[in-house]
């Protein structure tokens, strides 16, 4: 939770100055957000983080040297973990993918209207994901189309030895995240209370190693495809 008198801190990381400025100004123009570095490449971007306790860092996927994937994969592991929302166009599908695999809590594309930018800040700074239904489509259809067969099928077969390892209600409470419920729905179709729900989705975390409700999504879709 943030107070009035503790905005949301973000850094920017993106190789291009201008989507940098454009961004800052968008941040800055909120009274709960504020900008507090910017880094044009995954390098700088560990740099900064370690400097400045972000508690979201806007990562641009594609950049020179180490890219998004790769520092989203890193700043995961770091403590007190920032929340990370990948920037991205519609031609890098499969980095948006690799990126969600790695701890990323959602994307926004680059041209998404400023005030909904905000609010993506604002969302994954309380802990929930950012997944635009059309672009996420999108990214399911890369995890699911490129690739050999023998490729998907070894993906499913290690998604589902994953998920054989959770009770019925946990595979019930996980299968509800894939469909992109939130914790009062995924309650209302079980027929549990909230708790309940936090209560599996605590052990889905633990059961399959995740750090955040969009594995797990990716997870089921993985097994199901």
């Amino acid at each position: 939770m943030h107070s009035e008198q503790a905005p949301v801190r973000v850094i920017i990381v993106d190789d291009d100055q201008l989507v940098r400025m454009a961004l800052r100004l968008v941040i800055d123009g909120e009274p709960d957000l504020t900008v507090v570095a910017e880094a044009s490449d995954g390098d700088a971007a560990i740099e900064a983080v370690t400097e400045h306790r972000p508690d979201v860092v806007l990562m641009d996927v594609r950049m020179p040297g180490r890219d998004g994937v790769d520092t989203t994969r890193y700043l995961r592991t770091v403590p007190s973990a920032p929340a990370i929302l990948m920037l991205t166009t519609f031609d890098s599908d499969e980095l948006v993918l690799g990126a969600l695999r790695a701890g990323a809590l959602g994307f926004v594309l680059k041209d998404t209207p400023p005030a909904r930018i905000a609010d993506a800040v604002r969302t994954v700074a309380a802990g929930d994901p950012v997944l635009s239904p059309t672009v996420t489509a999108r990214v399911i259809a890369a995890a699911t189309g490129p690739g050999s067969a023998e490729s998907r099928a070894g993906s499913r077969a290690a998604a589902r030895k994953r998920l054989s390892a959770l009770s019925e209600r946990e595979l019930e409470t996980a299968r509800a995240i894939a469909d992109g419920l939130g914790n009062p729905e995924v309650a209302a179709r079980m027929r549990v209370t909230v708790a309940t729900v936090k209560a599996h989705t605590g052990n889905l975390f633990t059961k399959l190693g995740v750090t955040n409700r969009v594995q797990i999504a990716l997870l089921v879709r993985d097994a199901e495809q």
